[in-house]
């Protein structure tokens, strides 16, 4: 299982969920629930550079100051989701 997200980066130790849920309703071991579920990335159509900026804002309305929140997304488009988008 890894660590992290392979779409957003987050750690999954950190998801409430433990992790998104395949098509089977089994727990996903590389992605979190907040980017996939039921087998499906929720915005599957979005590119990385508006998913970052979306994650950036989202952080931030956690009250991340945006800085921070960028510094944490840098890594998005080395995740394996975005390596061949």
């Amino acid at each position: 299982m890894g660590t992290r997200c392979e779409s957003c980066g987050m750690p999954l130790n950190k998801d409430p969920k433990g992790g998104g849920s395949e098509t089977d309703g089994s727990l996903s071991t590389r992605y979190c629930s907040i980017c996939y579920t039921d087998g499906a990335f929720r915005h599957p159509d979005v590119t990385v550079e508006v998913f970052q900026k979306h994650c950036v804002d989202a952080l931030a309305q956690k009250g991340m100051p945006r800085i921070m929140a960028w510094a944490f997304t840098r890594g998005i488009p080395k995740l394996n989701r975005w390596k061949n988008a």
